[in-house]
């Protein structure tokens, strides 16, 4: 079982009703104005430091002194936003919002770091600072990036930096944390192709864009196959093709969207240079054009060497070393953490909880015997970094 301090197991059920009232409450990315203000009154109520408003849009940031003098900074970084899915769990603190939903678990990631908040306010015996990190939009909306245009490190320092993310998959009491390259950078794309409509039952007064964007989805498989490193993972995928409205009408246009996965920029300007070169291809072709714009979301996830291995320490002492796994596999999910890491070296944690029913999925559940030892976790962090 894990070793949660009594501090924390002492407000264990004010986390649980703190996180199902996130829960029942969900806001998309830029919009989490509820979330926010009771971030920003709970550090207050609790006597952080400094407590920082509209960082990046809805961004809060805590700053917690430590009662032994020093310089070092140790940021704590959490997630706010919901994703835009119906609930299907039934559970009495269910999301109050149509089609909004914590189906992710970010509610949960919120509690645990204002547990965490909670825990260094009260017990301040560490030398520097805690810089607590609440993040915006985080399922592709940019919300790492804001915060850093908003100049977050210029204005508040860190030498480190450190996040967690729920994992259903592992069991509860067990943590996995990789070195190197943790989570794929993404991009997603977009191609228009425009051609000539026509009567179905005359293809040859036409340029058919229905018949090119089927082929340029199938030629596209070939990229991953044919030009990437076999040793460098990638992924292709085409998530959506629409095209005309009636039997017997060949559309002007045809449309095609879909990602890009990859763990290096090497490997990403493989796949856009070839995806944009089949696309020019095509349009000559057949005779048509082929527009595509591929946009840049999600930055590769570098996790630093020295921090998943002070990570990994503090979670032994939490979870014991047999609940640590400090060479967890990588994940072709992306994460924005990846933003912030590429300005600040640190970790990203994956926390299990346990559960049949995965990310990002109508019935998903978390687990909130984990609040406490996410807490545990961000706050033995923090602490054994400014011993």
């Amino acid at each position: 079982m894990p070793t949660i301090p009594p501090a924390i197991a002492g407000f264990a059920d004010a986390l649980t009703a703190i996180r199902r009232d996130f829960h029942a409450n969900p806001e998309l990315g830029f919009e989490e104005t509820r979330t926010a203000g009771r971030v920003a009154a709970l550090l207050r109520e609790w006597g952080v430091d400094e407590v920082h408003e509209g960082i990046g849009g809805t961004g809060v940031v805590g700053i917690v002194r430590g009662a032994r003098p020093g310089t070092r900074s140790i940021g704590l970084r959490a997630d706010m936003d919901a994703l835009p899915m119906e609930e299907a769990t039934n559970l009495p603190f269910r999301s109050t919002r149509p089609g909004l939903f914590h189906g992710c678990g970010h509610d949960g990631h919120t509690t645990m770091l204002l547990g965490a908040a909670r825990a260094l306010a009260q017990d301040r015996d560490f030398a520097g600072s805690v810089v607590l990190i609440f993040q915006p939009a985080e399922e592709g909306l940019g919300g790492a990036r804001a915060m850093l245009a908003d100049d977050l490190f210029a204005r508040f320092p860190c030498d480190e930096i450190y996040a967690l993310h729920n994992a259903p998959a592992l069991p509860l009491g067990s943590v996995g944390v990789t070195p190197g390259a943790g989570m794929a950078g993404a991009s997603f794309f977009d191609i228009l192709v425009r051609g000539r409509g026509g009567h179905g039952a005359m293809p040859h007064l036409a340029r058919d864009p229905v018949l090119v964007a089927t082929a340029l989805a199938q030629a596209a498989q070939s990229v991953v196959a044919r030009d990437v490193d076999p040793l460098s993972p990638a992924v292709l995928s085409i998530t959506r093709i629409e095209a005309g409205a009636a039997y017997n009408v060949i559309p002007d246009e045809a449309r095609l969207a879909g990602t890009l996965r990859y763990f290096s920029d090497a490997t990403r300007a493989v796949l856009v240079e070839r995806l944009e070169a089949l696309a020019r291809g095509l349009a000559q072709a057949y005779a048509v054009e082929i527009e595509v714009s591929i946009r840049d979301i999600f930055t590769v996830l570098e996790n630093d060497a020295a921090a998943v291995e002070a990570a990994a320490a503090a979670a032994r002492e939490i979870l014991g070393e047999d609940g640590v796994d400090a060479a967890y596999p990588p994940s072709v999910a992306s994460e924005d953490f990846a933003d912030m890491l590429r300005a600040v070296p640190g970790a990203y944690v994956w926390i299990g909880h346990g559960g049949d029913v995965p990310l990002h999925n109508p019935g998903f559940v978390l687990d909130d015997a984990v609040l406490p030892v996410g807490a545990s976790l961000l706050d033995r962090i923090a602490r054994t970094r400014l011993a």
